[in-house]
């Protein structure tokens, strides 16, 4: 740069020279000396002030050009810059999106856990779904923009730890409530026949026939002869004949050691084998095998003994 300076300044100052001083001579006139090198001084500085300003001009068009630089960089920053605030905007529109579904949720699994708990009569202390899960930790930084991305994120944390609790909870809950409903399933709990009344109770007894202390292993219950005879609880038929002192009988096995027994029926409408609901009809009852009158005989047995039926059967069919 100092060179073009330099080199533009000579160029300036011979032609000044040239022009100033051949119309002089050739007019014939003489300056002195003094005069002359005034105006070679002028000259000098007159060229030197041209090159002066074509040096400023070529500066300032290079600076021009590095702001241009500089602006279209910067221009092309802040272009990226909101694209990724854009792209921001979206995660945390779609982590709000989320957070609200995965409440709804559990707002929803909440309900239906607490109804399967009182269903199922269980202890509400120990199957609280309104709980937040055990959770700690350090307190976090508190952001001022309450749907920052971390801060959903967070909450995201805290909700999908109470939906792992959450359906840990129903998961127990499901198993004891099911292992519940099929132990009461099994349990007889139904009057065995359409009407009638306990003629004989359990316990020991005056036989009928020879009036001597006998122990009577169920429970009679007198009825019209005819009268449907009905499975007490769900469960499998693992005897339907006749024998000698029950004449038509019926053992049906309901599981979790529960069997109950129906003696002296006039016919059968089950074969071993077949699976019964509750209520289904087993026969009639009857006045086979060792009989005074129709009625039913009707045992419960819990893993091979022989029980009171009372306390199973409801209220009168």
């Amino acid at each position: 740069m100092t060179n073009l300076f330099i080199d533009a300044s000579k160029r300036i100052f011979m032609g000044n020279l040239n022009f100033k001083i051949k119309p002089i001579l050739t007019a014939g006139v003489f300056f002195s000396r003094r005069v002359l090198l005034a105006l070679m001084a002028i000259s000098f500085a007159l060229a030197c002030w041209g090159g002066y300003q074509s040096w400023v001009a070529v500066d300032r068009n290079r600076q021009m050009a590095m702001l241009q630089h500089e602006l279209e960089h910067d221009r092309s920053e802040i272009q990226r810059l909101h694209d990724a605030l854009d792209i921001e905007q979206q995660k945390v529109a779609l982590l709000a999106s989320r957070l609200g579904l995965v409440q709804a949720r559990l707002a929803r699994l909440d309900v239906l856990g607490q109804q399967l708990v009182e269903s199922a009569r269980l202890d509400e202390r120990e199957f609280d779904f309104g709980r937040l899960p055990s959770i700690g930790g350090p307190k976090p930084v508190t952001f001022s923009h309450s749907y920052s991305q971390d801060y959903l994120t967070g909450m995201l944390d805290q909700v999908e730890g109470k939906v792992e609790v959450l359906d840990a909870d129903l998961s127990v809950l499901d198993f004891l409530l099911t292992q519940k409903q099929t132990k009461e399933q099994a349990r007889p709990h139904l009057w065995p026949t359409q009407g009638g009344w306990i003629s004989s109770r359990f316990g020991l007894r005056a036989d009928p026939f020879t009036g001597l202390p006998a122990p009577h292993k169920g429970v009679d219950i007198a009825n019209a002869a005819g009268a449907p005879v009905l499975a007490a609880a769900r469960g499998v038929v693992v005897f339907a004949g006749k024998m000698t002192d029950f004449g038509y009988m019926v053992d049906v096995d309901h599981g979790y050691g529960f069997v109950t027994r129906y003696g002296h029926l006039s016919e059968l409408n089950v074969h071993p084998g077949d699976i019964l609901e509750e209520g289904a009809v087993l026969g009639k009852i009857g006045t086979s095998g060792r009989s005074t009158g129709p009625h039913l005989h009707f045992e419960v047995h819990r893993y091979g003994q022989a029980v009171d039926p009372a306390p199973f059967l409801s209220s009168r069919g």
